[in-house]
């Protein structure tokens, strides 16, 4: 897949499959979201939601997103917002007024239904963006960072709501990065670690916070020859090109992996370790 931003390839040549229910995507570049949402037009390749582009998947409601601080009106209603939202998906005013409403009771923000836009707080900002794409109907919901920039407190809270409000739909959360205590990760069911072209992780969620001593590792050069030198040293070692994952096992150190590199005539460009996508 390739997706171009400003004619700039920002993905090209990721490839990877879900099957979870709920799903983390985590450290992907935000071209992933956005083209996921029908934002970003796929250059090469495809991006499926049970089946469908994501074209289709928002026409048809079978997915809807919530991008991460969407532009809104600061003067209209929050409810207002939100009935848009569903009248835009396709419904008729009294369904709509009945979606909106039961968005705001999921999530627990009845108390924002009346207030204008510009008078919510950034984590009810979050949560108004959410209940939009609640109130489509779709089966599939997208949600882009929602806890960024929120306080250890707020993001527990919104957390729960999201959690609470989509059950029984699926959910894909993009976020550069997830604690491992929050609500949305005790919930996931799979979560992906994605570096530029490739997943180098994908799991549940605990399972990739245990592998402290695997790393994602961008060579250039003799890359090869460097992957070669790993096994020879006893480590486990899979990918291609210039990007692997590399599990140390019980006995190797970073070092082991750079004395590797300089053998085999490779130059390591990044090492980063599977586990830092939970904080």
């Amino acid at each position: 897949m390739r997706v171009d931003v400003d004619g700039v390839p920002e993905l090209d040549g990721l490839s990877f499959a879900t099957t979870g229910e709920r799903v983390l995507a985590l450290a992907a570049p935000r071209a992933l979201f956005r083209a996921a949402a029908g934002l970003l037009r796929i250059r090469h390749g495809e991006l499926r939601t049970s089946g469908l582009s994501p074209l289709q998947a928002v026409s048809q409601r079978v997915a809807a997103s919530a991008p991460v601080d969407a532009p809104l009106p600061p003067s209209w209603k929050a409810e207002e917002y939100v009935s848009w939202s569903a009248r835009l998906a396709g419904h008729g005013k009294d369904d709509a007024h009945a979606l909106t409403r039961d968005a705001f009771r999921l999530l627990k923000a009845d108390g924002m239904r009346g207030r204008k836009i510009r008078q919510l707080s950034l984590e009810a900002r979050r949560a108004l963006v959410i209940a939009a794409a609640l109130a489509t109907g779709a089966k599939t919901l997208l949600l882009e960072d929602p806890l960024r920039g929120l306080s250890e407190e707020e993001a527990r809270q919104l957390a729960r709501h999201i959690v609470r409000a989509t059950a029984g739909v699926q959910l894909v959360v993009f976020a550069s990065r997830a604690s491992l205590a929050s609500p949305l990760a005790i919930d996931a069911d799979e979560a992906m670690v994605i570096d530029g072209t490739r997943v180098v992780a994908q799991g549940a969620p605990a399972e990739i916070a245990a592998r402290e001593r695997s790393y994602a590792v961008r060579v250039q050069g003799e890359t090869a020859e460097f992957a070669r030198a790993v096994q020879r040293r006893g480590a486990r070692i899979e990918g291609g090109g210039a990007l692997f994952t590399v599990d140390l096992g019980d006995t190797l150190r970073v070092n082991d992996l750079l004395d590797a590199a300089a053998v085999s005539g490779a130059v390591v460009l990044e090492l980063s370790p599977l586990s830092l996508a939970f904080s």
